[in-house]
């Protein structure tokens, strides 16, 4: 109400100080001199009619919406779409006002608050409460102000955020360059909003401040390595107890590296370095993979001679026979053999030696045939 009253006030002063002066009470809409000695324009914004006692006439807001169907042609009354009086003759202009004070009184005074969202009150600037969801209702404002806060959507914060390089010295007195990303919500509202004078910067700052103190703890080859995850807990941990200590109202969420790389001066160089290191890896895991295989190949063969001895302990004849005859039939297996019979019979036939003579034949003629 306040509020209307003051503007209400500021357009009857600029009504009554208008540049165009008041105009005589004649109503003929002369732009010269009037009838009672006025040296001023006529205000071409009053109604038509004599002019009160003095000559000149104030003008006054209540002057724009009177003047219909008193048959003059001046204002807002005279048929140029001007607000009609009301059936009593008196104006809609307080109904008007009241209408618009009540709309601004529902606009500022009832309030919904999501089941994700909690809404901060404050009287006068100052904090007053914390809702939660559902439907609320306060003072209007200016009086009571009112102010959503979403405390289940996770915000995300990148470093650096240019994306240009970012070092930070390692505990081995290396240089590293990182890139990472921090996740946090809020809360606690009240402390969110009045505690911190700028949250996002106040985030952002003790989020490098963490980063560099867990790093500096670490080694070149932790940081660029395995040991990432350890610096990425080590780090949310530091930052959340920085946070509490300032009694910001946030809460960490988590901690990722996104890129972790020598500097750029030199980064072929540690590339270089890795690969052979990978490549000595490698060779070292091949070694012992076929050191394992060469072990159990000898542990079973081992485990088969323990087998033979057994049963040649039980039939050592036996056994000296079979034996012999298995070696044979692996040494005979793989040469060219020419088995001769008695006497008076035709000899052995060589079909492994036919065999191959064909078979380089027939890769002759697909050679030539390439060709």
């Amino acid at each position: 109400m306040n509020i209307t009253s003051r503007w209400l006030n500021r357009i009857t002063a600029m009504a009554k100080n208008s540049p165009w002066g008041n105009g005589p009470g004649n109503g003929s809409g002369d732009s010269g001199k009037g009838s009672g000695g006025d040296d001023g324009p006529r205000n071409p914004w009053q109604p038509g009619g004599s002019a009160p006692q003095g000559g000149k006439r104030t003008s006054n807001i209540e002057d724009l919406f009177r003047g219909r169907g008193k048959g003059g042609g001046g204002g807002f009354g005279g048929g140029f779409g001007g607000l009609p009086k009301r059936p009593n003759g008196k104006s809609y202009v307080p109904i008007i006002i009241v209408v618009i004070v009540l709309l601004w009184i529902a606009m500022t005074s009832i309030h919904r608050v999501s089941p994700q969202e909690r809404g901060v009150v404050t009287f006068f600037g100052s904090y007053s409460r914390t809702v939660d969801s559902g439907m609320h209702f306060t003072l209007p404002s200016p009086i009571e102000s009112f102010e959503l806060v979403d405390v289940n959507n996770i915000r995300t914060n990148d470093i650096p955020a240019g994306g240009g390089a970012n070092l930070i010295l390692t505990g081995d007195q290396n240089l590293v360059d990182l890139a990472y990303s921090v996740r946090w919500s809020i809360k606690d509202p009240e402390l969110f909003l009045f505690q911190l004078a700028k949250p996002q910067e106040t985030i952002i700052e003790a989020a490098e401040a963490s980063m560099r103190a867990g790093i500096a703890e670490v080694t070149l080859d932790d940081a660029i390595g395995a040991g990432r995850t350890e610096v990425e807990q080590s780090v949310e941990q530091r930052m959340q107890a920085l946070l509490d200590s300032y009694r910001s109202g946030v809460q960490v969420q988590g901690v990722a590296i996104k890129k972790a790389d020598p500097p750029a001066e030199v980064n072929d160089a540690f590339k270089a370095v890795s690969a052979a290191q990978q490549e000595a890896q490698t060779f070292l895991n091949e070694a012992r993979a076929y050191a394992q295989q060469l072990t159990a190949q000898a542990q079973g063969e081992a485990a088969s001679f323990d087998k033979v001895y057994e049963e040649y302990r039980l039939a050592p004849r036996v056994t000296r026979r079979r034996m012999y005859y298995e070696t044979m039939e692996r040494v005979l297996s793989k040469i060219d053999k020419t088995i001769i019979e008695a006497r008076g019979v035709t000899p052995y036939l060589p079909l492994p030696e036919i065999k191959r003579r064909s078979q380089t034949a027939a890769a002759t003629r697909e050679a030539e045939a390439a060709q």
